[in-house]
Formats: structure tokens, sequence, C-alpha cells
């Protein structure tokens, strides 16, 4: 099989690409530049697509001995991710970019020029593994390491994209793969995880959008619309959010506020307590199936952050004028849900599909 190896310049990558030669397979590693002015060095375990990520690429194709190409695809990871990003923030929402990221870039450009370059697979370091059920399809499931599970950040991945994807870590720890590194010589052995916003090096998200968004004075309110202070952008706040509030006025019971919900259009923040965040019913648009789509309502998991607890649910998919819709009725309410999130759906240990949250409701009303 002819495989194309995505290396980022990590250690899972790199071991990745190591695990598939050792299996015979035909590999040629690709290192993607997503960054118009990589900086030359990472920032300590922040960021990622430094000049230095690409030279450790290179390395660890060296020492395994297979082609290494080097793929410019800034133009495209600048329209789908970094413009997406800032835009969702513009419009209220709260975005997730490794997810689009994997969507659009890793298991779309990448796989689309894979296969027309005779590829039959994409071959990544994420902890996710596959299993042939007895139809044939190919299932995503959980990694066996929970502690390192990335099965939420590739919900997003079609059919096809699974069937075409390879996860040669999904059952080892990550404590046995940095020691397998060590045992190949790979350079890469104890290089820091990469972490946070890959394209916001330096953490300083609010900066970030400032700097594109420019400064959007507002309000901030609390549910029964007392003005209680004033910030300079929406895009500063999500739902859940509990510091950088700046309120000169202290809740009456003295518990800490929280941001209920993010308004762009008149400029309003509403904040108030904790246990006005719980929801137990999410509605996700643009929902995608990594297997096939499953019929009327039916019990399974869902999950909301890349880390979080699954929780039972029930889950369906509507058909309507706008597109389908999926609809989730959790068991046990959840906190800070943000429109723009990703809810993933699970059956067990398999990753059945995803959509994007366009709404909660709770008890106590609608978002």
């Amino acid at each position: 099989m002819r495989v194309l190896a995505a290396m980022s310049g990590g250690v899972d990558s790199a071991v990745a690409a190591a695990r598939a030669v050792d299996a015979g397979h035909d590999v040629t590693g690709v290192h993607l530049a997503l960054s118009k002015n990589p900086q030359s060095f990472r920032s300590g375990a922040r960021g990622c697509c430094s000049r230095e990520d690409a030279h450790d690429a290179r390395r660890a194709a060296d020492r395994l001995g297979i082609p290494f190409y080097v793929w410019d695809l800034s133009d495209r990871f600048a329209a789908d991710v970094v413009d997406d990003f800032v835009a969702e923030y513009a419009a209220g929402r709260t975005p997730n970019p490794c997810l689009r990221c994997n969507e659009k870039i890793k298991f779309a450009a990448v796989l689309e020029r894979g296969l027309a370059l005779g590829f039959d697979a994409v071959c990544t370091g994420h902890y996710a593994r596959l299993q042939r059920a007895d139809d044939g399809t190919v299932e995503l499931h959980r990694a066996v390491d929970a502690a390192k599970d990335q099965s939420y950040v590739l919900g997003v991945l079609t059919a096809h994209q699974v069937a075409h994807s390879w996860f040669p870590l999904g059952t080892s720890t990550k404590t046995e793969v940095r020691a397998e590194a060590a045992a190949r010589g790979l350079s890469v052995a104890a290089k820091p995880d990469s972490h946070d916003i890959c394209f916001i090096p330096d953490g300083d998200t609010a900066g970030f959008l400032d700097a594109r968004l420019g400064t959007r004075p507002g309000a901030v309110v609390d549910a029964d619309g007392t003005r209680l202070g004033e910030h300079d952008g929406t895009h500063h706040f999500t739902v859940g959010q509990r510091r950088g509030l700046r309120l000169g006025v202290p809740a009456a019971d003295g518990k800490p506020r929280f941001v209920l919900d993010v308004t762009p259009v008149d400029g309003t923040v509403t904040v108030g307590p904790r246990e006005a965040l719980a929801v137990s019913h999410l509605a996700g648009l643009r929902p995608t199936w990594t297997g096939i789509v499953p019929e009327g309502p039916w019990r399974g998991l869902v999950q909301v952050r890349a880390h979080g607890e699954p929780v039972p649910a029930t889950v369906e998919l509507r058909d309507g004028e706008q597109g389908s819709t999926l609809l989730v009725d959790t068991d046990e309410p959840l906190v800070g849900v943000a429109p723009g999130q990703a809810v993933v759906a699970y059956a067990g240990t398999r990753v059945v599909g995803s959509a994007t949250i366009s709404s909660t409701r709770s008890p106590v009303g609608a978002r």
C-alpha cells in the first residue's frame, strides 16, 4: 500500500510514519507548511509549523529512509481555518480550529492530493483507532489511551476520509510512543507536545482577534438587562467564561458570574450564575457521518469538548428546509456549551458523527 505520512515535526507523527514503514508499506513523508511567515523556532510547547518543525520532520524522514516533501498549504489554511476562526468569533460563536484543520486541510486537501497522486491512505499521529466492521466498512473508534484520545477532533471526518486514513498510534500510550522514538534514535523523542492554537503561538487570542476585528464597544448586562459594565468587543468572550469580565458591580449573592450569552449584533454580553449555564438540549448544523447514517432517534454518548466527559443522550437527525439538523437531548445537564463548538456522537467507543452546535436550551430558557 502507498502511504502518505503527514509529518508535523513532532514525536507522534514520526513514530506513526516509522510504524507504517515497519508494516512494509511504500511510505512518503510530507510536511504541511501552513504559515505564510513561519517563525524560526517554536515557543516551547506553543504553536507549530515553524521552520524548526519542518527541519525536525525532515530529519525524522531521513532517519526512516523515506522520501520527504513540503507542501505549501498556507493559502488554503488561511482561508479555511484562520479566516473561519475570526469570522466565527465575530458572529459570537466559539470555534475549534483543530477540528476545522482536520476537516479542511489534513483530511481534505491532503487526502485529495494524495489520492490524485496514487496514494492509498494518509497516515497521521492522531490517537484514535480504526476497525473493520462485519460489512467491510471502516469504523473510527476511541484510542486505548483515554488521556490522549483524539477521536473528538476527528469526528468531522466523512466515511470516505475514514476509509483512506490510518492511525498507527491508536493502541499505544504516549509513554510508549516516546520510548519507541528514543529506541529508534529519533531526535524528537523528548520534544514537547504542541498545544493551544497553532497560528497564535504567543497564546494571546484576544490580541490576535483585536488586530483583525478592532474595537467594538458594548455592554455587559445581567439576565434582567441591568448594565453591569462595558467591554471592547464581544470577541473577547465565550459562553461559560468567568475571568476577564471586569464587572464593577458584585453579584447580590457574592458568587462569581459567568458569560451566558454573546450577541454581536448589539454588542451585548449577558452574564449570570453558573447554574444558568446548564443545558440539556443541543441543536447542531452541518452534520457529518464517519459511517452509516443512523435512522430515527437513537441512544448513544455525546461529547462537546476535546477532553470533556461523554454523557448519555438521545440523538436524532431531522431534515428541514434549511438542511439537516442534529438534535441532542442529554440525560444530565452540560455546562458552558457555546454555539460554534462541535458535538460528537458515539456508540460506545465508535465515533458516529458530529455537528456544529447552533443553539442550546435549558429549563430556564433558550440561548
